[in-house]
């Protein structure tokens, strides 16, 4: 893909001086620390590296990333190899996508309380596929699945929700065979947005008990019993949006699938369209108009204050594993649920997952084409003497 011509990184260089001032309120040291390491990624700041082709001798130094995760020019790399990780663990059946969203009302009160909200969306969207799942009305099965955070909308407000990537089956209670699906859409989509609902507002209902909220400004009044149970009526009597597609494919699809949710940010730099006058333009993805692109024009600082609202918390996990993936159960039942499909009486015609993400660790030689190989590590300092010296070089 080609390097995009205008960057996050240019609207900070731009706008961050008077977006600090204006927004000295709520800015802390997070925020600034992203803005930092996105406008310094791949430049001399980081240090880089001389790389030589092995085929013509062709040298050139790249600049280092900043591997902040929500840089858009990181993220790629993160991404393919962190797909190709998860080969291994990919079964042989279609996979189904579930998204578990949060009522715009409540997006206030996630925004102030992020690390106990989003955790909370993890484990109830968690809770609830593994529920529905196990009851014989539904699946009867144990599921697994991993999940991913994401915050954003197309024209960047906060709207979190949680995305689900699921084997389309599971294993039976005892572990001795694996069940198929009886329905197209693998779970009932009504019955998980009941479930979850019902679950994310007793999670809320705990959290408010013991006090753990916090409640700034115009949440303060939410405080009070009277005022926060009104408050729960309202989010109980609406149906909580629970989407769910049909199976797309199986592991020969699922890694380019997962490649469009995996490892994202709030926003790329080849959807910015321009960046003039104070002002950003950049296309968004207009769903209610199924999916027309559309430009959107925002000032400099309105763009970076709803691009700094999809900060995560320092340390915040936002892929997750459950079921028979989590962590400390998926080596001893990935083998079993593969033993398992192959003894199962409905196999499946999937393709198997020999498939190696569109990554390359070594870059190739622009001149030739040839293996660029790492020939010398260079700071900061050694990149600030040798620009220093073909400078001299030019004026002699």
């Amino acid at each position: 893909m080609s390097r995009p011509p205008f960057e996050v990184a240019d609207i900070i260089r731009a706008a961050a001086g008077n977006f600090f001032e204006k927004h000295r309120s709520w800015v802390n040291g997070l925020h600034r620390k992203v803005l930092s390491a996105i406008l310094r990624c791949r430049t001399a700041a980081l240090g880089g590296h001389r790389d030589r082709c092995s085929r013509c001798g062709h040298q050139a130094i790249s600049y280092n990333s900043c591997r902040n995760r929500h840089c858009p020019k990181c993220q790629s790399n993160a991404r393919y190899k962190w797909l190709a990780a998860r080969q291994e663990e990919l079964l042989n059946v279609p996979y189904v996508h579930v998204v578990f969203t949060l009522p715009h009302e409540l997006a206030p009160l996630v925004f102030h309380n992020k690390k106990l909200l989003y955790g909370l969306l993890f484990r109830v969207s968690s809770a609830t596929l593994l529920e529905v799942a196990a009851d014989p009305r539904h699946l009867g099965a144990e599921i697994g699945f991993l999940s991913v955070l994401h915050t954003w909308g197309q024209n960047l407000p906060h709207h979190p929700h949680v995305h689900c990537v699921i084997p389309s089956g599971g294993l039976s209670p005892g572990h001795q065979r694996w069940i198929h699906p009886p329905h197209r859409f693998f779970l009932p989509v009504k019955v998980l947005s009941r479930v979850f609902r019902g679950k994310f507002l007793d999670g809320l209902k705990r959290l408010h008990r013991d006090r753990e909220l916090c409640l700034p400004g115009p949440l303060k009044m939410l405080a009070e019993e009277k005022p926060f149970r009104q408050f729960l009526r309202t989010l109980h009597r609406q149906d909580w949006v629970v989407y769910a597609k049909a199976p797309f494919g199986g592991p020969l699809h699922v890694l380019h699938y997962l490649a469009r949710y995996t490892h994202r940010v709030a926003i790329s730099n080849h959807r910015i369209v321009n960046i003039a006058d104070g002002k950003v333009t950049f296309r968004w993805k207009d769903y209610a108009a199924k999916g027309k692109q559309r430009l959107m024009t925002l000032t400099a600082e309105e763009f970076l204050r709803r691009f700094l609202i999809h900060t995560l918390p320092r340390g915040f996990v936002r892929i997750r594993f459950s079921g028979f993936l989590a962590n400390r159960r998926r080596a001893q039942l990935m083998p079993l649920c593969r033993r398992l499909l192959e003894q199962s009486s409905q196999p499946e015609t999937c393709a198997p997952a020999t498939m190696t993400p569109n990554y390359v660790e070594i870059r190739p030689c622009p001149l030739c084409g040839g293996p660029m190989v790492l020939i010398e590590r260079l700071t900061a300092l050694d990149l600030a003497r040798e620009s220093s010296g073909n400078a001299v070089a030019d004026t002699s």
